[in-house]
């Protein structure tokens, strides 16, 4: 076997795959691991000359030898497309960075491409892996796609580089890196399990569509203490095929600042999500929702906690919609029946919309007919609004439904009759310990409820600039208590 090893080896030196590479001490009692440094393939980082090549043979020859680190240090390092591979972890020094080349000519197209129809364009990406298992992505350096608009304009030259996309891999880890300036989404992580991504900062926005992580069809994954700026949703969880769930999912101790959604879950929702947990997070200054909620493809959705929660900002705290809408991917087939979304709890959120004069605000909680969102519960919330709702727009009673139509919030219309909550469709929701407060005077009701069923409100407070004739507006509501 040692001599099969060595002869193996010597093949591939023989061929150049493997330059020299040194034995780095690991820490706390870790055996030695294997660091291939790019720059002993050579690649050259002075942020110019391309260096795929000498990154894919580092690559190459760290996988063979069993794995390991690729490391990147001492420069800038221009690359097209690269495939990390089985138990190869990419590390990125301080102070040193991979710029995505500026060329679309430099980046494969064999790399898989998005589930979304009316988004081919983002076939290519900068790192991708297929079927890998045990890779990383590690160090304080950065990956930098260099995708604004001077180079991946957008409408004009329609391809735009993902900077990551890995597919079908498990046990992943991406720790303490910075993401930046991708061409499109920083990520997509199609169809993975075990995933860990840790400490890691994204900043996307250099061009449109600049999602921050996107898991599609994923199981066991953990995001923690990472911080987003982003120009689209900076979390998405999706399931893009019916038999690929999106499943146990933990999202803690993060900063979300974008301009679309915080975290998505859904609209793309073929499959089920199961199991979600997010708690102590930040959101700010977002410019759609900070939880934007969603089933409209046939999966089930159910059994989701949120916790600790801070917003300000965030005109739309929670956005939850459950219709019938087709999201347009490569499948051929009808949507399928809806089947449910329930079982869902939020607690302990703050909320500070003051400052958004003029903006509609409020959480939203919509079915459709014959289709109820189930066992919803909000305990202990804290909203403070900008106010100013009249009674012209208290009046309006007919708010559009959410049938065969994206699900946005400007379906809603132009004329918002609540100020706080507006539940629809919605079938055993419990509010308890609401607290409402708003700056300047608002005619508009705290709580609008219409086809709700097995309504519960206790411990609503509002502030003395609420002077609307009701404060609580209940249509076509069945089984309802209210309660000091």
């Amino acid at each position: 076997m040692k001599h099969s090893l060595v002869l193996l080896l010597g093949q591939i030196l023989a061929a150049g795959v493997i330059g020299s590479h040194s034995r780095v001490e690991g820490s706390g009692g870790d055996s030695p691991r294997t660091a291939f440094d790019i720059r002993e393939f050579g690649a050259v980082g002075d942020g110019a000359t391309l260096n795929t090549r000498a990154i894919q043979n580092a690559i190459d020859g760290c996988t063979a030898a069993g794995g390991g680190e690729v490391l990147v240090a001492g420069g800038k390092f221009v690359t097209g497309t690269i495939q990390l591979k089985d138990n190869v972890t990419l590390h990125l020094a301080a102070g040193a960075a991979l710029l995505g080349s500026t060329r679309i000519g430099d980046y494969a197209t064999d790399t898989h491409r998005n589930a979304y129809a009316n988004e081919s364009h983002m076939d290519r990406c900068l790192i991708f892996a297929r079927g890998a298992k045990g890779i990383g992505v590690v160090g304080p350096g950065t990956i930098d796609g260099r995708g604004g608009k001077e180079h991946f304009p957008n409408p004009g030259d329609r391809h735009r580089p993902m900077l990551i996309r890995f597919l079908e891999c498990s046990n992943l880890r991406m720790k303490d890196v910075t993401l930046q300036n991708p061409a499109a989404w920083t990520s997509a992580w199609l169809y993975c399990d075990n995933i860990v991504v840790d400490g890691v900062r994204i900043h996307s926005r250099a061009n449109a569509n600049g999602d921050g992580l996107d898991f599609d069809g994923c199981r066991n994954v953990h995001v923690s203490n990472c911080n987003f700026d982003t120009s689209d949703d900076s979390i998405c969880l999706q399931a893009s095929h019916a038999d690929r769930p999106c499943r146990d999912v933990v999202i803690s101790n993060c900063v979300f600042v974008s301009q679309w959604a915080g975290i998505r879950i859904g609209l793309l929702s073929m499959g089920d999500f199961e199991n979600v947990a997010v708690s102590n997070c930040v959101f700010r200054d977002i410019s759609d929702a900070g939880l934007k909620i969603q089933m409209c493809e046939g999966g089930t959705m159910q059994n989701l906690v949120f916790g600790n929660l801070v917003m300000q900002n965030v005109p739309r705290p929670v956005f939850m919609t459950f219709n019938r809408w087709r999201m347009g991917v490569d499948t051929p087939q009808e949507t399928p029946p809806m089947k449910a979304m329930r079982d869902m709890q939020f607690s302990h959120i703050r909320v500070d919309n003051s400052a958004l004069k003029d903006v509609p605000c409020g959480i939203v909680l919509s079915g459709v007919p014959g289709h109820y969102i189930e066992n919803i519960a909000f305990d202990d919330i804290s909203l403070t609004l900008p106010g100013g709702g009249t009674r012209e727009q208290a009046a309006c009673h007919d708010l559009p439904a959410f049938v065969d139509r994206r699900p946005e919030f400007g379906v809603l219309g132009d004329t918002i009759p609540f100020a706080g909550v507006y539940a629809r469709q919605v079938r055993d929701v419990r509010l308890s310990n609401l607290r409402i407060t708003a700056d300047r005077e608002e005619a508009r009701p705290a709580i609008v409820c219409e086809d709700v069923r097995e309504l519960s409100v206790t411990g609503l407070r509002l502030s003395s600039a609420f002077s609307a004739s009701e404060t609580i507006r209940l249509h076509a509501v069945q089984k309802a208590t209210v309660l000091p």
